[in-house]
């Protein structure tokens, strides 16, 4: 039954530690199948299981289980621009985003599935310019509002505070002593929790990515209503 999700497979994350041993064209291609039936079905299904708990939390967030174009990330890394020349992403991504947003710079939840290397929340990463200058603009004038989401005690329980990478100095045209400057510094806004790859081999993980994606509510409210975006 499609988004019947049980758990990621056993060979989910074996399937990532031989790829980043034989990251080539003619490896992936042996076992491009095997990618298929262990890692794009498995997430798949998880993001078909995702639709009615995520429409609980925000009806504007959206899980869609296309391959290609949906919550899904590629595989294929984008070396164009890169001195790293590997051909493959050595992890699973899955972004649940807003329905406004048509790639990962926008509002949304987050799955980040590697050996060694689970974790998941929400927030925006790289946002535009035009966006980021909302954003900061919204915390500077609304320093209330934003005090509610950092102080929140099921945001706080949950992860280790509010997340990004930030610029050195204050961005122009914001005060250096205001009481949020590290926040407004930042370039990216992001709440995530480590998790554990065998949580991710039951049904329980379901349960854990919506408590968590909750948690992070605050901040995504926050984040959509800077951008003027229903949350």
């Amino acid at each position: 039954m499609p988004g019947s999700f049980q758990g990621l497979p056993k060979d989910f994350f074996i399937f990532f530690k031989e790829l980043s041993q034989n990251n080539d064209k003619a490896w992936f291609e042996a076992n491009k199948d095997r990618y298929k039936a262990a890692v794009v079905g498995p997430l798949q299904d998880l993001i078909l299981a995702m639709q009615p708990r995520l429409a609980k939390i925000s009806k504007h967030i959206k899980a869609d289980p296309r391959p290609v174009g949906g919550s899904l990330f590629r595989i294929y890394r984008d070396t164009r621009f890169s001195k790293d020349k590997r051909p493959y992403k050595e992890n699973a991504g899955v972004h649940f985003r807003h329905e406004r947003g048509k790639d990962a710079h926008v509002p949304g939840y987050y799955v980040h599935l590697a050996p060694g290397e689970v974790f998941y929340g929400g927030g925006i990463w790289m946002p535009d310019p035009e966006a980021l200058g909302k954003l900061r603009g919204a915390i500077a004038d609304k320093p209330s509002a934003w005090k509610k989401v950092i102080e929140d005690k099921s945001l706080a329980a949950a992860f280790e505070g509010i997340e990004g990478e930030s610029l050195a100095r204050p961005p122009k045209g914001f005060e250096a002593d205001h009481p949020y400057i590290e926040d407004i510094k930042r370039k990216s806004f992001f709440a995530m929790k480590k998790g554990s790859e065998t949580l991710t081999r039951s049904a329980g993980f379901l349960d854990e990515l919506e408590e968590t994606f909750r948690a992070a509510s605050p901040l995504m409210r926050f984040l959509c209503n800077a951008l003027d975006a229903p949350f």
